[in-house]
Order: C-alpha cells, then sequence, then structure tokens
C-alpha cells in the first residue's frame, strides 16, 4: 500500500467509523461520558448573565423603589433585593462555570491522550508487522505522519470537538430558551436567521477531506526532507548539496501555504457570512424589538435581556460550524487510522503453519521467479540446491539478483512462482516467527541501535548467560575494543551506532548473529565497506561464525569466496555457472571466470 495514494474512503461513514473508534473509548468511557455530562451545564450556563439582565433593568434600573415582595411571611424590597443578589450570583456562576471548564478540559486531555496512545501502540504493533516491501514504496517522512500524526488527530481531536459540540449545543439551547422566555416573537425571527447562518457548514465537508489528505502527503514529503538531511548531512556537505536541500523544503513549504490558504478560500467565508446573517437578524429583531416595546407588549429589561443572549448566541453558533467543520477533519484522519488497520501483510504466517526447528538435510530453491515490480523479471527459473552445513557464495554482475536469493530465505519477500523448500518443506508452511528464528544476518551497513553495547548483542538471544555472552565477544574479537572502553561492554552507542568505526560495527553484529546461534547464516556483502587491516580481523569473526553453519555468502572479496565450498554464478537473475572455485576458474570464457580475472586477479598476485 502506497501511504501518499491514501484517500480516507471512510471519512462520511461516521457511524461505521464510530464503531471502529468505540473498542479504543471503552476503556476510558467513564471519563469520556463526564466530560460530556459537565460540557451540558457549562453550555447552559452563557443563558445566566443574559437572563439575570432582565429582573435587574425592570426591577433595578426601572423599577419602583417602593416595590415589595414577600417569601415565607418575609417581606423584601424588590429594587434593593435584586441590586443585592444579582452582583454576587453573577461572580458565583463564574466561578462554577470555570471550575466546570477546568474539570472538563482536563477530564478531555486525559481521555484523548488515553485514546491516541492505545491507537499508537496498536498501529506500531502493526508497523512492526509491514513487510519489507510496505518500507521500500512508502518514505519515512509519510510513515511519520501517517502513524504518529493521524492517531492525535484522530482520537484527541474527537473528544475535544465532541466536547465543543455538546458545550455549545446546549449553550444555544439555554440561550434559546431565554430567548423564547423574554419574547417568543422576537425569537422565532433570531433562531430561523441563525438556522440560515448554519447551512454553508453543509458545504465543505469535502473540500476538508481533500485538502486534509494532501497536506498529510505534503506533511510527510517535509518530515522525509528532515530525516534526510539529517542522515544524509556528509554527503550534503561534501557535494554541496545545501542550496538544492534548501530549495526542496522551501517548495514544500510553498505547496503547504497554498493548501492552507485552498482551504482558507473555501472555508474562512463561512465566518464573514454567518456574521452577515446574524447582523441581519440582529437588525430585524432591533427594528420589531422597538415596535414592541413602543407598543407596550414588551419590557425594556425583556428586550436587553433579548438582545444580550442573541449577541451571545452568535458565539455558540459560530462555534458549532467551526467545530462540525473540526469534526470533519477528524473524521478524515480517523478514516486514514483505520486504513492502516487494515493492511493486510502480503507475507504472514499461513493457517495450519507448522514451527520450524532446525533442518537436517537441504534448502532447495526449485524453478524460483521472481520480481519487485510486476513484470519487471529479478530471478528466473532459478534452481539450487545448498546442502546443510555448506557454504555457498553468490557472485555475479551488480543488481544480478544476489541479494534478492538471500532476502527470499527469511520470506522478506515471497517467489512469484516456484517455491523454496527446507527439508522438503516449502518455506510459506513453517511458521514465519519460527522460521526466522533459524536464520542469522550480518549486512554490509548493520544497523545498531540506541542503547549499549550489550543491547545490541544480546538482542540475537535475549535469554544468553554471561557466560555465553562473554564467548561470543571472544570470537567476535570484540574484547580487545571493549577493554579500551571506559565502560566496555554496557557502552552507550548513538543512533544507528555512528560513534564506532566500520569494523567495530560489523563484528558488534557478527556477536549479535553468533549469540543466536541459528544454523543458517546470511553474509551480504559483510567485508565489503571495509579497508583491509579491519577486513582481517572481521573475516577472523566470520570464520567463527561460520563453523558447522549453513552460510550464504555475497561478497566480492576474494578471501571471503576462496572459503567457500561452492560457487554459484548469477547473471540476469539466472544460475549460470555453479561449482568450487578450482572447477569454475577452469570454464574457457566462464562468467566467474571472467569475474576472477577482473576482481580477483589483482588480489591473488597483490597477496
Amino acid at each position: 500500500m502506497k501511504l501518499k495514494d491514501t484517500v480516507s474512503k471512510d471519512a462520511f461513514r461516521y457511524g461505521y467509523l464510530l464503531r471502529r473508534i468505540y473498542p479504543y473509548l471503552k476503556p476510558v468511557i467513564f471519563r469520556a461520558i463526564l466530560g460530556i455530562i459537565i460540557a451540558i451545564p457549562l453550555g447552559l450556563l452563557d443563558g445566566v448573565t443574559a437572563i439575570a439582565l432582565k429582573p435587574y433593568l425592570d426591577n433595578v434600573i426601572n423599577g419602583n423603589p417602593h416595590a415589595t415582595f414577600k417569601i415565607l411571611g418575609t417581606v423584601f424590597h424588590s429594587q434593593h433585593f435584586w441590586a443585592t443578589l444579582i452582583p454576587p450570583a453573577i461572580i458565583a456562576f463564574a466561578i462554577i462555570q470555570g471550575g466546570l471548564k477546568y474539570a472538563n478540559t482536563y477530564l478531555t486531555d486525559w481521555t484523548g491522550m488515553r485514546i491516541s496512545n492505545s491507537l499508537k501502540s496498536e498501529l506500531f504493533a502493526k508497523l512492526t508487522s509491514l513487510n519489507p516491501k510496505f518500507y521500500d514504496i512508502n518514505s519515512s517522512g509519510l510513515v511519520l505522519q501517517r502513524f504518529l500524526g493521524d492517531p492525535d488527530a484522530a482520537s484527541r481531536s474527537i473528544i475535544d470537538n465532541v466536547k465543543t459540540f455538546i458545550s455549545a449545543f446546549f449553550g444555544i439551547v439555554g440561550l434559546v430558551a431565554v430567548l423564547l422566555f423574554t419574547a417568543w416573537k422576537l425569537a422565532i425571527i433570531g433562531v430561523t436567521v441563525l438556522g440560515i447562518a448554519m447551512l454553508p457548514v453543509a458545504f465543505i465537508r469535502k473540500k476538508v477531506k481533500s485538502v486534509s489528505n494532501s497536506a498529510m502527503v505534503v506533511g510527510g514529503g517535509m518530515t522525509t526532507n528532515f530525516n534526510e538531511t539529517f542522515s544524509g548531512n556528509k554527503i550534503i556537505a561534501a557535494y554541496n548539496l545545501q542550496t538544492q536541500q534548501n530549495q526542496l523544503f522551501n517548495s514544500q513549504i510553498e505547496e503547504q501555504f497554498d493548501l492552507s490558504m485552498s482551504l482558507t478560500k473555501r472555508v474562512g467565508w463561512l465566518s464573514p457570512i454567518m456574521y452577515f446573517v446574524a447582523s441581519c437578524g440582529i437588525a430585524l429583531v432591533m427594528a420589531y424589538g422597538n415596535h414592541l416595546i413602543i407598543s407596550g407588549e414588551l419590557t425594556s429589561g425583556s428586550f436587553a435581556a433579548f438582545v444580550t443572549s442573541l449577541l451571545l448566541l452568535y458565539k455558540p453558533v459560530k462555534g458549532l460550524g467551526q467545530t462540525l467543520a473540526g469534526l470533519q477533519g477528524t473524521f478524515v484522519a480517523m478514516g486514514r487510522v483505520f486504513e492502516l488497520f487494515d493492511i493486510i501483510p502480503e507475507i504472514k504466517t499461513e493457517p495450519n503453519s507448522i514451527p520450524m526447528r532446525g533442518f537436517e538435510k537441504q534448502i532447495e530453491f526449485k524453478n524460483v521467479n521472481f520480481e519487485y515490480v510486476e513484470n519487471v523479471p529479478v530471478l528466473r527459473d532459478f534452481s539450487l540446491t545448498v546442502p546443510k552445513n555448506e557454504t555457498i557464495a553468490l557472485v555475479g554482475n551488480s543488481g544480478g539478483g544476489k541479494s534478492t536469493v538471500v532476502n527470499l530465505i527469511p520470506r522478506f519477500y515471497d517467489v512469484k512462482s516456484g517455491s523454496i523448500e527446507i527439508d522438503g518443506v516449502d518455506l510459506r508452511k513453517f511458521d514465519l516467527s519460527s522460521l526466522r528464528e533459524q536464520i542469522s544476518f550480518v549486512f554490509q551497513d548493520n544497523f545498531l541501535f540506541s542503547g549499549t553495547l550489550r543491547d545490541n548483542i544480546m538482542m540475537g538471544r535475549k535469554t544468553a548467560t554471561e557466560a555465553e555472552l562473554s564467548e561470543v565477544i571472544r570470537m567476535a574479537h570484540l574484547d580487545e575494543f571493549l577493554s579500551t572502553l571506559e565502560l566496555g561492554i554496557d557502552t552507550f552507542v548513538g543512533e544507528r551506532g555512528t560513534t564506532l568505526s566500520g569494523g567495530q560495527r560489523q563484528r558488534v553484529a557478527i556477536a549479535r548473529a553468533m549469540i543466536k546461534n541459528a544454523p543458517i547464516v546470511i553474509l551480504d556483502e559483510a567485508t565489503s565497506a571495509l579497508d583491509n587491516k579491519s577486513e582481517a580481523i572481521v573475516q577472523k569473526a566470520l570464520d567463527n561464525l561460520m563453523q558447522n553453519k549453513t552460510v550464504f555468502v555475497i561478497a566480492h572479496r576474494l578471501s571471503t569466496i576462496q572459503n567457500a565450498d561452492r560457487i554459484a554464478v548469477v547473471n540476469e537473475g539466472r544460475l549460470v555457472e555453479l561449482g568450487t572455485h578450482n572447477e569454475l576458474i577452469k570454464i574457457e570464457n566462464g562468467k566467474y571466470k571472467h569475474l576472477y580475472e577482473m576482481q580477483f586477479a589483482k588480489s591473488e598476485v597483490t597477496a
């Protein structure tokens, strides 16, 4: 799946998306509901100030100073009573509203982050389950954007938007109630006009979706640019690529700006249109309200409370429109999240698989055909049998398919046709995890994780003892190097192990492969990037690793090739020659002889 081709096809299937998000909401449902419940009085309290104006104007400003009323037999002066009660009551309501807002914000953030973390955790597990092909066709920036950014947008925003929606909705309900209580005739005009002001929200859904998807792709490209600039800083400096990188980043910024402005052009008119329509409504209300006041049907206090409610009503109505637009963006992100969950790895353990516990006889490639890109063959009718404990070297022209051969053994990729069998059993019938447990790898550029040297070696087998660890350190010729470090094997290595030399990284990788003690070893150009001195040390470590193992070696160095029991010459995806060094060198006009003369003769003379 190419992440940049995402369409978020389920962005408008709200019921489906809510059903999918519910399992992540369920563990925090109590706090989520509590936050939503708190949002109800929080919205209703918006009408308190407005309703307080009616008794204040009617009974305090314009009231009769001699008017009285009784409560439980006690006589109160109306003007003095309301003048004393209303100001502290407003302050009390403000304190209550402030406390509710704090509780509501805390609960919203807590539940949103919990849901987001659950989504991220499962998405990371999904990411680690995906095959190399997924990483081949997707940039690191886009992966980060989708697997880290979208869960936040999908979960934290939905709780916040729902809370805001509920608060705004009940704010509208409370204020409309005030309108109806103070002047129902005017309320009909005001509510009708504000309803009209909400209509444009329905037209922005698809634009939010398209811009959100495009912005995701651009944002992923920017993150990739950052990652490449960080990892490739020496190449950038060596080849003076600063201007090129800057231009690329600036073009991405401009594209992101254009997308944002595109959304603003199509969504930004909502606010002024709603403001204009609401202003028209207020003007109509005031015109008709003046008539009602003059005719004596409405008191000035009721009218003031009505106009205040109407003005206050504009804010939640406007907020409701913005919230609905934001909520649509949240559903778009949610749709993208569940698209990730729905990715089915092309390579997985098949039903009724069997565990692999070593092997006894041979590994056999039977008429294997493979292609990374459709209709572009990489291996063609490739057949090869490798007996147990044999070391076989794969040589041939660059791009001929050597690395592909070894990548098919652990099922990084699956064959298009033909089969690879271990002791007569197709690889695809083995449990995938148990298959990979039987294989150790040493690559040309071995990845070391941030952590200690001990951590990186013990990744091969977490249950290894200290004695076993000490033995592999000795056999990998790491002991001398470790003795120069203050913390020895507990020395922290930086990201990707860049604080170590190439030879040191290779020996750590060899130690990791050794401690795994798998019966199959794959060496993919493990010494090609080293100088002669480093190669000599690493080769000794490799010799120890290869003892009593079935070994596949891809290498250009003569020393590694000559250690092999047999050499397989792979050219343009086909096995063209197979034999020992002495057998192949005798073939007139042979491919291996040509490679030997071109690449190895000089090394032999030097030796």
